[in-house]
């Protein structure tokens, strides 16, 4: 297990010695070794709504359930979006298999495959959604509260800090890190159509510079741009949480500040 879920309060590691600041747009960022032990952190126990971050857990939570992950489920009018009325390419009758949808909601953020998971396993939505709490509740994630498996609710709140939780028990799940890390996917859910073609909404994965296992990104206008992911800086595994960044590319690039600081300075 890479991560191992607890987190220190000063960093003992490669990157233990770095002073500065990198600058970050962010509102709230925290960075953390394997160990646990923190690189750097900004407002990280900041309470904040997390948008489609929401799905890393929707991904555990629907593996964890144990159902046929090869099974297809149906897209029907209860997976429309009725809180930020995000359209979808997956129409009332888009038929995938589970694994495919959850290749679909973490690569590519779409939210009505991640609805769609939650609402057919037994005891539908209440039960998905109750599983989600109790799954942040297991991994320690004392300031979170899931209200939806496609993070469409502003009531999906969480801090830096438990989403570092998160990040860390998502990459023990190999779906999980394919599903972050595949840049373009081509399904069908349609009998007398043609394929549709997904990419994933991490840019950084085109990047050279970067070597990531697990990401997601979020937004809604309440959350502000969000990214999670592990990656591998200068030999070393570590965790970043950048939340609420204003602008579609601030994510990014603070990522990337934070990689040049790191390197900079160790």
């Amino acid at each position: 297990m890479l991560g191992c879920l607890l987190i220190q309060t000063a960093a003992a590691g490669h990157f233990a010695m770095i002073d500065g600041n990198p600058g970050l747009r962010s509102e709230s960022a925290l960075v953390v070794d394997a160990e646990g032990s923190v690189i750097y952190g900004k407002n990280p126990e900041t309470i904040m709504p997390i948008a489609s971050i929401t799905k890393l857990m929707t991904a555990m939570v629907i593996i964890d359930w144990g159902l046929d992950l090869e099974d297809k489920v149906t897209v029907t009018r209860q997976d429309r979006d009725l809180i930020q009325l995000t359209g979808s390419r997956l129409e009332y009758g888009a038929s995938l298999s589970r694994r495919q949808m959850i290749m679909l909601a973490v690569m590519a953020s779409e939210n009505r495959a991640a609805t769609v998971l939650g609402r057919t396993v037994p005891g539908g939505m209440a039960a998905f959604v109750t599983r989600m709490n109790e799954k942040a509740a297991a991994l320690g994630m004392e300031d979170s509260h899931f209200a939806d498996p496609a993070g469409l609710s502003v009531e999906n709140r969480s801090t830096a800090r438990d989403l570092v939780r998160m990040t860390q028990a998502a990459y023990d799940y190999p779906l999980i890190r394919k599903a972050s890390t595949t840049q373009r996917l081509e399904v069908r859910p349609y009998a007398r159509r043609g394929p549709l073609v997904y990419g994933n909404t991490n840019r950084l994965l085109k990047n050279s510079k970067w070597d990531i296992s697990v990401s997601k990104t979020g937004y809604i206008m309440e959350a502000g741009r969000c990214l999670v992911m592990q990656a591998m800086i200068d030999g070393e595994s570590v965790f970043i949480v950048l939340l609420n960044s204003y602008g579609k590319l601030t994510p990014f690039g603070d990522s990337n500040r934070l990689m040049n600081w790191m390197l900079d300075g160790s």
